[in-house]
């Protein structure tokens, strides 16, 4: 465990070390036995011949487990946001979404026939601007959805962010964005991908670390990452989840996820009310934290509480001069380049894990000591 190329995994998002948990592997095959779904594929869209017994029983697990109504797992977190984005906001819509957004979110709203506006990165403020200045200016038109209520404005509303971005690893405050969204009537969505597992009573994520499940209109959440399989699945309310089985062609249009997939996270979703790993992984990353304010390069890195941690390191060359030295060092660190990220802010994106030893940590920050 831990190892990639015989490297010291400091890069996957395998934070709780679940992609190789013989318990969940175990768990999962005996649900297939127990169901009879010991087959390799699932024959079809979940519509046709591919909607096996295992797909309710998992998401009903998962509805219980997020306090949600209702959730409807898609294929990947990618399938996800552009099924949800794609079908959901309407002509005439506005959706408002972090610069910082994932590329899936980005795609799917660009396939959507809302209008989009970006604004700046955790800067409520920002959007408050934006959002002033555009509902004056632009037309109102479109009809409220059945069952969203709505604002004063009756211009249907939608505000993007995650709560926690998968290359900064730092968090918006979800709080501010609930309160302005609940008094004006608009509609949050929040991607839990790196979220999940890391935050919250067994690891349920940061709306409901924060008690906001039920003021969040939409919520994504990935199995890819903590989770250690694969697939995804939209959280909300049963009205939401109709709708995106019958017009979100994501879902609609590809061949359902074979038995085992699902048999993998519903395993998986069971195992987090029983693992210490992400209590195990808290103390990694508080120990993290700690020794690299003894080297006093704290502020190198961008703020986080999360599992991931980036060194600004400007430059292409030498973030992938300081990934090589790690690697000869025996850490699998990756660098991350522009235009991928702004010039000047090329980083080295550290992931934590919940298997990482205190002693490889020790030695993985006073190599990075040396860049700063």
């Amino acid at each position: 465990m831990g190892k990639h190329n015989n490297l010291i995994d400091f890069s996957s998002n395998d934070y709780l070390g679940f992609s190789t948990s013989k318990e969940i592997y175990n768990a999962s095959n005996l649900l297939l036995k127990d169901t009879n779904l010991e087959q390799n594929g699932a024959t079809g869209s979940r519509l046709l011949t591919g909607n096996h017994p295992l797909y309710k029983r998992a998401e009903d697990f998962i509805s219980t487990f997020h306090k949600a109504e209702a959730t409807l797992i898609f294929n990947s977190g990618y399938d996800a946001n552009i099924g949800f984005f794609s079908s959901v906001p309407q002509r005439g819509d506005l959706i408002f979404y972090d610069e910082l957004s994932h590329a899936s979110i980005r795609d799917g709203i660009q396939m959507s026939n809302a209008k989009t506006y970006k604004f700046k990165h955790n800067d409520i403020d920002d959007l408050k601007r934006l959002i002033e200045k555009t509902t004056i200016t632009s037309p109102l038109q479109g009809e409220m959805p059945i069952g969203r209520g709505g604002h004063s404005l009756e211009q249907p509303i939608y505000i993007v962010t995650e709560s926690v971005f998968s290359m900064d690893g730092d968090v918006p405050d979800l709080v501010a964005l609930v309160n302005f969204c609940t008094e004006n009537g608009f509609y949050l969505i929040v991607d839990e991908a790196h979220a999940l597992g890391v935050f919250g009573d067994n690891g349920s994520g940061l709306v409901q670390q924060l008690h906001l499940e039920n003021k969040v209109f939409a919520r994504i959440v990935t199995f890819g990452k903590a989770m250690g399989c694969h697939g995804a699945a939209v959280l909300g309310s049963q009205e939401l989840i109709d709708y995106l089985l019958n017009f979100a062609r994501s879902f609609i249009y590809t061949t359902a996820l074979p038995p085992h997939s699902v048999a993998t996270i519903l395993a998986a979703y069971q195992n987090l009310e029983s693992s210490k790993n992400q209590e195990l992984l808290q103390a990694t990353i508080q120990f993290f934290q700690k020794k690299c304010t003894e080297l006093n390069i704290q502020d190198r890195f961008i703020k986080s509480e999360s599992a991931i941690h980036t060194l600004i390191i400007p430059g292409n060359k030498e973030v992938k001069n300081a990934s090589t030295t790690l690697k000869k060092e025996g850490f699998d660190v990756k660098p991350i380049l522009s235009p991928t990220v702004p010039k000047n802010k090329e980083r080295l994106r550290i992931c934590l894990h919940s298997f990482n030893t205190e002693r490889e940590i020790e030695k993985l920050v006073q190599v990075l000591a040396t860049f700063v």
